[in-house]
């Protein structure tokens, strides 16, 4: 009789591991607006062939995050309506997200890697070091994340975040946004702990509302830039 065998662990293919380096660029602002990503020069400085960073290119440009420009692929630049429509998802998404991890919160070892994650952003305000700030509400994020059930809800939720990378570069380092952004991170730390669900989604609304505004005023868009913006 053949002994039991354990499956071959398959390596992660080099299309999804190029596709998952280049979000990450993206997510971190690395990858600038209209700076021109190449599959030639991307090849060369991942040190792989150009199939598989063709691959990646393509799944970006099909999430909304890259668009094709000639020969090449830019991040775009967003207009007011691109905002309103993203922000338009997230509300819709993002505290419906949180919402169903309310009940789970109450448990402070559950709730552990927010608390911790928001103790990391309060110190880093206090120490006016925006890089730490920044690393710190990426942790906040991922730690509530990775408490929601709904794993096709997860994906949405970073597609559409991931429209907005560059809202940490271009409004962090605003001297007064990381002071209201920690207010709604403790907001919706304290509603998490009370397990009080609607009071989450009140607060995730009222957060997604001044980011939306801090990146508006931050980019300088106004409504001349695409028609009048939606309320």
């Amino acid at each position: 009789m053949v002994p039991a065998l354990k499956p071959v662990e398959r390596p992660v293919a080099l299309g999804e591991q190029v596709y998952h380096t280049l979000r990450s660029h993206l997510r971190s602002g690395t990858l600038q607006v209209g700076q021109p990503l190449q599959e030639v020069q991307l090849a060369e400085r991942l040190g792989v062939s150009r199939t598989p960073v063709r691959e990646a290119l393509a799944r970006l440009a099909n999430d909304g995050l890259l668009v094709s420009e000639g020969r090449s692929f830019i991040v775009p630049t967003l207009t007011l309506a691109d905002v309103d429509d993203i922000y338009e998802i997230r509300f819709l998404i993002e505290p419906a997200a949180l919402r169903s991890i309310a009940a789970l919160c109450t448990d402070a070892q559950r709730r552990a890697p927010i608390d911790t994650a928001l103790q990391d952003a309060i110190a880093a305000h206090e120490a006016d070091d925006p890089d730490a700030f920044r690393a710190a509400n990426v942790r906040f994020r991922a730690a509530w994340m990775a408490l929601v059930p709904n794993t096709r809800l997860v994906r949405m939720v970073e597609q559409y975040a991931d429209h907005m990378q560059h809202i940490r570069t271009v409004t962090l380092d605003d001297k007064d946004v990381p002071g209201i952004v920690l207010k709604g991170l403790k907001r919706i730390t304290a509603a998490l702990a009370a397990g009080d669900a609607t009071a989450v989604a009140t607060a995730v609304h009222e957060h997604l509302m001044e980011a939306r505004r801090a990146f508006i005023a931050a980019v300088g868009l106004t409504t001349n830039d695409a028609g009048d913006s939606k309320p």
